[in-house]
Protein backbone atom coordinates (compact mmCIF):
# COMPACT_ATOMS: atom_id res chain seq x y z
CA UNK A 1 0.00 0.00 0.00
CA UNK A 2 2.61 2.45 0.88
CA UNK A 3 4.37 1.82 -2.80
CA UNK A 4 1.07 2.58 -4.41
CA UNK A 5 0.57 5.74 -2.12
CA UNK A 6 3.96 6.88 -3.42
CA UNK A 7 3.15 6.50 -6.49
CA UNK A 8 -0.03 7.97 -6.95
CA UNK A 9 1.55 11.82 -5.06
CA UNK A 10 4.45 11.31 -7.38
CA UNK A 11 1.34 11.27 -9.95
CA UNK A 12 -0.82 13.63 -8.80
CA UNK A 13 1.76 15.89 -8.87
CA UNK A 14 1.76 15.24 -12.99
CA UNK A 15 -1.68 15.60 -13.58
CA UNK A 16 -5.19 16.16 -11.33
CA UNK A 17 -5.53 13.49 -9.00
CA UNK A 18 -8.88 12.05 -10.51
CA UNK A 19 -7.50 12.01 -13.81
CA UNK A 20 -4.48 9.86 -12.56
CA UNK A 21 -7.41 7.38 -10.61
CA UNK A 22 -9.10 7.09 -14.24
CA UNK A 23 -5.79 6.27 -15.94
CA UNK A 24 -4.73 3.36 -13.08
CA UNK A 25 -8.39 2.17 -13.68
CA UNK A 26 -7.64 1.58 -17.32
CA UNK A 27 -4.15 0.52 -16.93
CA UNK A 28 -5.76 -2.33 -14.47
CA UNK A 29 -8.65 -3.06 -17.19
CA UNK A 30 -5.83 -3.00 -19.72
CA UNK A 31 -4.07 -5.80 -17.78
CA UNK A 32 -7.07 -7.77 -17.81
CA UNK A 33 -7.97 -7.33 -21.24
CA UNK A 34 -6.91 -11.30 -22.09
CA UNK A 35 -9.22 -12.29 -19.25
CA UNK A 36 -12.40 -10.15 -20.97
CA UNK A 37 -11.39 -11.74 -24.14
CA UNK A 38 -11.06 -15.57 -22.77
CA UNK A 39 -14.76 -14.54 -21.33
CA UNK A 40 -15.92 -13.63 -24.82
CA UNK A 41 -14.97 -16.96 -26.09
CA UNK A 42 -16.60 -18.81 -23.12
CA UNK A 43 -19.59 -17.14 -23.50
CA UNK A 44 -19.42 -18.17 -27.56
CA UNK A 45 -18.81 -21.76 -26.37
CA UNK A 46 -21.65 -22.05 -24.48
CA UNK A 47 -24.00 -20.52 -26.68
CA UNK A 48 -21.92 -23.30 -29.31
CA UNK A 49 -23.05 -26.21 -26.87
CA UNK A 50 -26.78 -25.01 -26.52
CA UNK A 51 -27.90 -27.65 -29.06
CA UNK A 52 -26.04 -29.96 -26.57
CA UNK A 53 -27.23 -28.93 -23.80
CA UNK A 54 -31.35 -29.05 -24.75
CA UNK A 55 -30.61 -32.79 -25.81
CA UNK A 56 -29.69 -33.36 -22.44
CA UNK A 57 -31.94 -31.64 -20.17
CA UNK A 58 -34.83 -33.56 -22.70
CA UNK A 59 -33.08 -36.89 -21.90
CA UNK A 60 -32.96 -36.22 -18.10
CA UNK A 61 -35.87 -34.35 -17.69
CA UNK A 62 -37.40 -36.40 -14.54
CA UNK A 63 -33.56 -36.33 -13.10
CA UNK A 64 -32.54 -33.01 -12.09
CA UNK A 65 -29.21 -34.19 -10.43
CA UNK A 66 -28.25 -36.31 -13.18
CA UNK A 67 -29.18 -33.84 -15.53
CA UNK A 68 -26.52 -30.82 -13.64
CA UNK A 69 -23.73 -33.50 -13.93
CA UNK A 70 -24.41 -34.06 -17.72
CA UNK A 71 -23.86 -30.83 -18.06
CA UNK A 72 -20.80 -30.21 -16.25
CA UNK A 73 -19.33 -33.11 -17.49
CA UNK A 74 -20.31 -31.58 -21.57
CA UNK A 75 -18.41 -28.13 -20.20
CA UNK A 76 -15.25 -29.76 -18.81
CA UNK A 77 -15.17 -31.98 -21.88
CA UNK A 78 -15.32 -28.78 -23.98
CA UNK A 79 -12.85 -26.89 -21.57
CA UNK A 80 -15.85 -24.22 -20.89
CA UNK A 81 -16.31 -22.83 -17.80
CA UNK A 82 -19.86 -21.69 -17.08
CA UNK A 83 -18.09 -19.10 -14.17
CA UNK A 84 -15.24 -17.55 -16.18
CA UNK A 85 -16.88 -14.12 -16.79
CA UNK A 86 -16.55 -13.41 -13.30
CA UNK A 87 -13.10 -13.80 -13.02
CA UNK A 88 -12.26 -10.13 -14.40
CA UNK A 89 -14.72 -8.43 -11.86
CA UNK A 90 -12.58 -10.37 -9.19
CA UNK A 91 -9.62 -9.55 -9.67
CA UNK A 92 -10.70 -5.66 -9.80
CA UNK A 93 -11.53 -6.01 -6.04
CA UNK A 94 -8.14 -5.65 -4.62
CA UNK A 95 -7.59 -2.72 -6.26
CA UNK A 96 -11.45 -1.22 -5.14
CA UNK A 97 -10.60 -2.07 -1.42
CA UNK A 98 -6.79 -0.17 -1.90
CA UNK A 99 -8.61 3.07 -3.02
CA UNK A 100 -11.41 2.88 -0.42
CA UNK A 101 -8.48 2.27 2.37
CA UNK A 102 -6.49 5.02 1.22
CA UNK A 103 -8.85 7.47 0.70
CA UNK A 104 -10.99 6.81 3.29
CA UNK A 105 -8.11 6.95 5.85
CA UNK A 106 -7.67 10.90 5.23
CA UNK A 107 -4.01 10.71 4.34
CA UNK A 108 -5.01 11.64 0.49
CA UNK A 109 -7.96 13.52 1.36
CA UNK A 110 -6.94 16.83 0.11
CA UNK A 111 -7.31 15.74 -3.00
CA UNK A 112 -10.72 16.66 -5.04
CA UNK A 113 -12.68 16.39 -8.13
CA UNK A 114 -13.95 20.08 -8.77
CA UNK A 115 -15.40 20.81 -5.68
CA UNK A 116 -16.09 17.21 -4.62
CA UNK A 117 -13.20 15.62 -2.23
CA UNK A 118 -12.22 12.03 -3.02
CA UNK A 119 -12.29 11.34 -0.16
CA UNK A 120 -15.37 12.56 0.56
CA UNK A 121 -18.55 10.70 0.38
CA UNK A 122 -22.10 11.37 -1.40
CA UNK A 123 -23.85 12.12 2.08
CA UNK A 124 -20.91 14.79 2.74
CA UNK A 125 -22.07 16.97 -0.49
CA UNK A 126 -25.51 16.72 0.99
CA UNK A 127 -24.39 17.87 4.30
CA UNK A 128 -22.50 20.64 2.56
CA UNK A 129 -24.05 22.30 0.09
CA UNK A 130 -27.07 20.36 -1.03
CA UNK A 131 -28.41 18.52 -3.38
CA UNK A 132 -27.29 20.88 -5.84
CA UNK A 133 -24.46 22.27 -4.12
CA UNK A 134 -20.90 22.22 -5.66
CA UNK A 135 -19.93 18.96 -4.37
CA UNK A 136 -23.56 17.30 -5.01
CA UNK A 137 -23.70 18.93 -9.02
CA UNK A 138 -20.23 16.59 -8.99
CA UNK A 139 -22.19 13.56 -7.80
CA UNK A 140 -25.29 14.21 -10.12
CA UNK A 141 -23.15 14.36 -13.39
CA UNK A 142 -21.26 10.75 -12.15
CA UNK A 143 -25.30 9.24 -11.35
CA UNK A 144 -26.53 10.45 -14.77
CA UNK A 145 -23.19 8.82 -16.19
CA UNK A 146 -23.62 5.86 -14.24
CA UNK A 147 -27.75 5.60 -15.20
CA UNK A 148 -26.57 5.51 -18.56
CA UNK A 149 -23.96 3.20 -19.12
CA UNK A 150 -26.09 0.64 -16.81
CA UNK A 151 -28.95 0.74 -18.99
CA UNK A 152 -26.74 -0.52 -22.14
CA UNK A 153 -25.12 -2.75 -19.82
CA UNK A 154 -28.39 -4.10 -18.58
CA UNK A 155 -29.50 -4.73 -21.82
CA UNK A 156 -26.58 -6.13 -23.68
CA UNK A 157 -25.78 -8.39 -20.95
CA UNK A 158 -29.81 -9.39 -20.67
CA UNK A 159 -29.11 -10.80 -24.13
CA UNK A 160 -26.06 -12.10 -23.94
CA UNK A 161 -27.14 -14.27 -20.55
CA UNK A 162 -30.35 -15.38 -22.72
CA UNK A 163 -28.60 -16.96 -25.35
CA UNK A 164 -26.75 -19.37 -22.96
CA UNK A 165 -29.31 -21.61 -22.49
CA UNK A 166 -27.29 -23.73 -21.06
CA UNK A 167 -27.24 -21.48 -18.06
CA UNK A 168 -30.45 -22.78 -16.29
CA UNK A 169 -28.50 -26.48 -15.69
CA UNK A 170 -25.57 -25.33 -13.63
CA UNK A 171 -25.58 -25.04 -10.37
CA UNK A 172 -26.16 -21.88 -9.20
CA UNK A 173 -25.95 -20.27 -13.03
CA UNK A 174 -29.96 -20.05 -13.49
CA UNK A 175 -30.33 -17.56 -10.36
CA UNK A 176 -27.38 -15.86 -11.98
CA UNK A 177 -29.04 -15.33 -15.42
CA UNK A 178 -31.42 -13.73 -13.67
CA UNK A 179 -29.47 -11.19 -11.47
CA UNK A 180 -26.79 -10.71 -13.36
CA UNK A 181 -28.29 -8.18 -15.91
CA UNK A 182 -29.63 -5.69 -13.20
CA UNK A 183 -26.15 -6.01 -10.89
CA UNK A 184 -25.14 -2.80 -13.32
CA UNK A 185 -27.63 -0.40 -11.42
CA UNK A 186 -25.78 -1.72 -8.44
CA UNK A 187 -23.35 0.34 -9.36
CA UNK A 188 -25.17 3.47 -8.76
CA UNK A 189 -25.30 2.61 -4.97
CA UNK A 190 -21.88 2.24 -4.91
CA UNK A 191 -20.97 5.53 -5.90
CA UNK A 192 -23.25 7.04 -3.59
CA UNK A 193 -21.99 5.36 -0.53
CA UNK A 194 -17.96 5.18 -0.82
CA UNK A 195 -14.99 8.22 -1.51
CA UNK A 196 -15.54 9.43 -4.24
CA UNK A 197 -11.86 7.88 -5.06
CA UNK A 198 -12.97 4.86 -5.11
CA UNK A 199 -16.13 5.64 -6.92
CA UNK A 200 -14.30 7.19 -9.57
CA UNK A 201 -12.78 4.14 -10.23
CA UNK A 202 -16.42 2.01 -10.27
CA UNK A 203 -17.51 4.48 -12.76
CA UNK A 204 -14.40 4.19 -15.49
CA UNK A 205 -14.07 0.47 -14.87
CA UNK A 206 -18.47 -0.02 -15.38
CA UNK A 207 -17.78 2.42 -18.71
CA UNK A 208 -14.76 0.17 -19.99
CA UNK A 209 -17.25 -3.23 -19.03
CA UNK A 210 -20.07 -1.32 -21.37
CA UNK A 211 -17.76 -0.56 -24.47
CA UNK A 212 -15.35 -4.05 -24.59
CA UNK A 213 -19.09 -6.10 -24.07
CA UNK A 214 -20.05 -3.86 -27.23
CA UNK A 215 -17.05 -5.00 -29.31
CA UNK A 216 -16.14 -8.39 -27.55
CA UNK A 217 -19.72 -9.96 -27.06
CA UNK A 218 -21.13 -8.58 -30.87
CA UNK A 219 -20.78 -11.49 -32.47
CA UNK A 220 -22.45 -13.84 -29.96
CA UNK A 221 -25.59 -12.28 -29.25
Amino acid sequence: MSAFFAAFTWAAHLLPAAAVIVLFTLLVRLALLPLSVASARGQRARARLAPQVAALRKRHARDPERLQRAVLELHAREKVSPLAGCLPGLLQLPVFFLLYQLFSAGELGHYALFAAPLGGRWGDALAHGGLLGDAGLVYLALFALVTAVATCTYRMTKRQMGAVEAGGDVPGMGALVKVMPLLSFATLVTVAVVPLAAALYVVTSTAWTAAERAVLYRSST
